[in-house]
Formats: structure tokens, sequence, C-alpha cells
């Protein structure tokens, strides 16, 4: 029996110009793109145009936000963290991704980016009390960058080979938590699908 095919979607949680959250997640594809039994997807919150919640959508972005993240079988999420929380950037994309949340069930892993010695800790538990609390399967042992101004250069390239690891880290324990829980629940359920059509 084929492995089930895993699709990873990365989103990122800040709309500035050439903001760090950007290049950390940036980190991440190179341990995406080693993994042959995988495809994903970086979806750069700049690229997005989400209303405020309960104003008129101007078009479809929300529902080809939502398709992407349904589709998906475990997500990334990166974030800055801004005043001491998760950014307005990354609770709107939050909150547009449905009710109930398209995100229930998916296991979800967390980046977090900040200016402070003490990194985006307070972000990372927001966002995972949210996440939670929508029904995601938020994992253990989020990533957080402190000091991030000096961890990259203006080309966006890391300066701490330790620091990269860490944050690759996040795809290595995303597919190993997919690749014991998620996919042999796939193929069980493929399983009884076949039994039932009589295949």
């Amino acid at each position: 029996m084929n492995k089930p095919a895993k699709h990873i979607v990365v989103i990122t949680g800040s709309a500035r110009p050439n903001n760090y959250t950007l290049k950390a997640a940036s980190l991440l594809l190179p341990a995406l793109d080693k993994n042959s039994s995988l495809t994903y997807e970086l979806i750069d919150a700049a690229t997005l145009k989400l209303p405020l919640p309960g104003t008129p959508y101007k078009d479809s972005s929300h529902e080809i936000l939502q398709k992407k993240v349904h589709n998906a079988t475990g997500i990334i999420l990166a974030s800055p963290e801004y005043h001491g929380g998760i950014s307005s950037v990354m609770k709107l994309i939050i909150d547009h991704l449905g009710f109930p949340s398209v995100m229930a069930g998916k296991p979800v892993a967390l980046l977090g980016v900040a200016a402070g010695s003490i990194g985006a800790i307070k972000s990372l538990e927001q966002i995972r009390s949210i996440c939670s609390h929508i029904g995601a399967i938020v994992l253990p042992r989020p990533i957080s960058i402190a000091n991030v101004q000096d961890v990259f250069d203006e080309q966006g390239r890391c300066l701490n080979p330790d620091i990269e690891k860490q944050v690759q880290s996040v795809v290595t324990q995303l597919v190993d938590y997919i690749d014991r829980h998620i996919c042999p629940m796939i193929a069980l359920e493929n399983l009884i699908r076949k039994e039932k059509q009589g295949i």
C-alpha cells in the first residue's frame, strides 16, 4: 500500500515589507525540499486580501485560503510578536479559516520571531491557546527566535547555523507526527472505504 501523500502549508503572520517572519519561514523550505514524500506551499500574509471580520468580502481570497488549509495534512504557523502578543495579521488569518475552523483536527507546528531577548514566547502561547480552542492539534516544542534582527543579514541569509537547525527541526517534528498518527489513520479510513465498496 502506498503511503498517503503529505502536504504541508506554511503561513506567515506579518505583512510588513522585508519582514523577519518570512525570512525565518524561508529557512523551513530546504528541509521541506529534502523530503520527497511531501509537497508544500508557503502562504505569505502580504499576498492575502482579507477584510476585517464582519465586513463584506470583495473577492474569494478567504475561500482559497480555507481550501488550501483544508487540503493540508499539516500546518506551520510562523508569526512575529508585537507588543507582547500575537500579530493582528496572524489572528486575522486564523479568524478567516471558518466556523468551524478548517484547522480543526490538523497538526500545527509553531515558529515565532521577536526583536526582544526573550523571543516570541508570549505570542506563541497565545497562538497555541487560540489554535487549541478551534480544535487544532498544536505540537509541543515551538521554536522561538530572539533578537531576530541580529540573526539575518540584509539579503535574508541566516547568520547562525544553530538557529537554522532549530527552525528546520519544526519540519522534522511535524512530519514525524504525521507519519506516526495521521498517515495510519488515513490508510485505515481508505481500507474501510474499499471494504464497504467491495473493492
